[in-house]
């Protein structure tokens, strides 16, 4: 292999004679062996942007020759067009605070640009890697900002994915507001609801996941860059500074604004850990609805089975005809995957000291991981799982039927302690609730009948609620009074 000698502070590396990264790229790579992978794809377009940007406004501050501009900026449109990303070679979890992935950025774009005027790779003398393509900025303004880029696009589809599990979710407390069956709290049976209102509940908690994610975004909108070394500015001049932010928007497409303060915004994580959180709390909230469908689709014979879930794929290697809740699985999983990410997001953000943050390579590695796996989740929870979640109606009819839950609708008439003593018979005897009271005359026939009525016990149905027609959200009942 042909090599070319380069040289920096440390000491003279050879590089690949065709290679477009240089010297402290490849210092890099042998430094940090860590996690087997390079930058992900959307922080090196947002590394790439920052970077056109720079220079389009270094030229318009009179500060870089306008050829190398230009040559700047065509060696950047190459690299959002798709090239030379394999030159990108070191790994996201470095020593630095992020100089290794700037860097390996700016060697990359000084020598394509090299090339496009007439120079070679490895001579900085037609552009310079730190003095031309890195002119008015630090790795301490551009890794902050290209991390902010990055998760603004990565999140925007992981939420529009959180709305189309929202409009699943809604779409089967639809389907199953008719669907009368036992509520259970601490895995006991509880009091009468409707199937459809506890997807509902899915649904209002996930809307309230996708609105979490709106906000933090707006978070990631505050840009540091024109900061520097230390957010005061030091080698960027008063138009740089004006004109960065608007020139970046120009690039990226995205709304963003320069944060009010450089120096906090170069020394404090904080919208980030805003940002993980969400992530978490989102994460939990999947987890338990998991959860949920797991316990209600257990059986098919021997467990709840009250709905069943889209069979994806064989159970079991070893027993015949199993078939695994595999989407709820994965979901779940997910979630402790992003919870542990969250961990490492915090503790990163923790351990800045005065006026820079050392920890952001790793705080973005498992930052970025966190939002897609979250996006990769919903989308299979969503489209393998939700849409088609069936109702077992008669398995709910009859554990209603067989539950002594609906005696609690009796405690206002006939107190507490009367109340136990009917179910505890019932539970004994096996005799329904409605007849023992019945027996025992505790109420006359019509008040018991409604009392004791389940659909009268879960409110409102959906579309009574909407405005809609009475008999369209009507619970299934077998006569006239709802009783099951």
């Amino acid at each position: 292999m042909k090599t070319r000698t380069e040289t920096d502070y440390i000491g003279s590396l050879e590089i690949p004679e065709d290679a477009y990264y240089g010297v402290q790229s490849l210092r890099a790579k042998n430094n940090f062996v860590m996690t087997g992978r390079t930058l992900d794809p959307v922080f090196i377009e947002s590394l790439t942007q920052i970077k056109k940007a720079a220079a389009v406004t270094n030229r318009a501050a009179g500060r870089l020759a306008p050829e190398k501009a230009d040559a700047i900026v065509r060696a950047c449109d190459e690299i959002l067009a798709g090239k030379f990303r394999d030159q990108f070679i070191v790994d996201p979890v470095q020593g630095g605070a992020g100089t290794s992935a700037n860097m390996n950025a700016n060697e990359v774009i000084a020598n394509r640009a090299a090339e496009l005027l007439g120079g070679r790779k490895g001579d900085y003398s037609a552009v310079h890697p730190n003095d031309d393509v890195n002119m008015a900025q630090s790795t301490n303004d551009v890794i902050p900002t290209a991390g902010k880029l990055t998760v603004l696009r990565l999140l925007s589809p992981a939420a529009a994915a959180l709305g189309r599990l929202a409009e699943a979710l809604a779409a089967k407390a639809d389907e199953f507001d008719d669907v009368l069956k036992m509520g259970r709290t601490q895995l006991q049976d509880a009091v009468p609801i409707r199937l459809g209102q506890e997807f509902a509940a899915y649904a209002g908690v996930v809307r309230r996941d996708a609105a979490r994610l709106g906000r933090v975004q707006d978070e990631m909108r505050a840009v540091s860059l024109g900061g520097t070394a230390v957010g005061t500015s030091l080698n960027a001049s008063p138009f740089y500074v004006e004109h960065i932010t608007e020139n970046l928007r120009k690039a990226t497409g995205l709304e963003l604004r320069r944060a009010e303060d450089l120096v906090d915004a170069t020394q404090n994580l904080d919208g980030f850990t805003a940002v993980s959180g969400a992530l978490k709390c989102c994460a939990v909230d999947l987890s338990k609805i998991a959860n949920d469908l797991r316990l209600l689709s257990s059986g098919p014979r021997t467990g709840i089975m009250e709905i069943s879930l889209p069979a994806v794929q064989n159970g079991s290697s070893i027993m015949p005809g199993k078939v695994n809740p595999v989407i709820p699985e994965v979901v779940s999983q997910a979630a402790f995957d992003i919870a542990g990410n969250d961990l490492t997001i915090t503790m990163a953000a923790e351990a800045g000291q005065l006026e820079l943050n050392a920890f952001e390579p790793v705080l973005f590695y498992r930052l970025f991981e966190s939002i897609r796996c979250l996006r990769g989740a919903v989308s299979a929870f969503a489209e393998r799982c939700v849409a088609g979640i069936k109702a077992n109606r008669g398995v709910c009819r009859r554990h209603l039927q067989e539950s002594v839950g609906t005696v609690t609708a009796l405690c206002p008439y006939i107190g507490y302690v009367r109340s136990a003593r009917l179910a505890r018979e019932s539970l004994r005897s096996g005799v329904p609730v409605m007849e023992l009271a019945a027996r025992e005359g505790v109420l006359s026939g019509q008040k018991l009948r409604a009392v004791l009525n389940p659909a009268a016990m879960t409110g409102a149905s959906r579309a009574r609620r909407r405005g809609g027609s009475c008999g369209a959200g009507k619970p299934e009942a077998d006569g006239p009074d709802g009783r099951l």
